[in-house]
């Protein structure tokens, strides 16, 4: 797990550490101490720590004139032990709220397993877009399923001819037009279409 790092070819575009409205902003890494852990596995020191022993992020990128982010996860995401819905709302999404993201494309390739608890923190996500939207891609299969039986895809949007997406090609203004592009052409996307609750 520990060769396993965010992606890195945004870097020359942005940086989470350098972007005074980031809430990494000033994070200083390092590339060969290992300190991080999921559970018991080392994991690559770039990956950011948001108070949860299981789920670690990245941001990838900002785009505050677009109103888009796109975030890397990384590891189990638990929220029936460790509330990681909780970690990634109050201290990093309300971030980037009030400084005008309301598009999240969450990649979600690296997301082992999904444990559910309650989804307040999902529907209050989800009420705050103000015409926006979260987008999972590359998720894994299984993954996926789990938060529909849980009800909790309601809250979300996939495309099933954008799960396996080789999105590292792209650049990240082309990603975000084409996903946004492929919602408002999808009248009824693989899991679920965004929609009021």
């Amino acid at each position: 797990m520990h060769r396993i790092e965010p992606h890195f070819n945004w870097r020359n575009l942005y940086s989470a550490s350098e972007d005074e409205l980031s809430p990494f902003y000033g994070r200083e890494y390092s590339e060969f101490e290992f300190t991080n852990k999921i559970y018991n596995h080392v994991i690559h020191p770039q990956w950011d720590n948001i108070g949860t022993p299981s789920l670690y992020i990245k941001i990838l990128y900002c785009d505050y004139d677009e109103g888009f982010a796109v975030i890397e996860l990384f590891g189990e995401w638990n929220d029936c032990i460790n509330n990681d819905i909780m970690f990634l709302k109050r201290d990093v999404i309300e971030t980037l709220l009030e400084n005008g993201i309301n598009k999240f494309i969450l990649v979600g390739e690296n997301v082992l397993n999904f444990h559910s608890s309650d989804d307040c923190y999902y529907e209050e996500w989800f009420e705050e877009l103000c015409g926006g939207w979260i987008f999972m891609l590359n998720f894994r299969e299984h993954v996926l399923k789990e938060f529909e039986q849980h009800g909790l895809a309601h809250f979300f949007s996939t495309l099933e001819n954008l799960n396996d997406m080789p999105w590292r090609t792209y650049r990240p203004l082309p990603l975000f037009q084409k996903i946004e592009l492929e919602l408002s052409e999808s009248v009824t996307p693989a899991l679920v279409s965004i929609k009021a609750k």
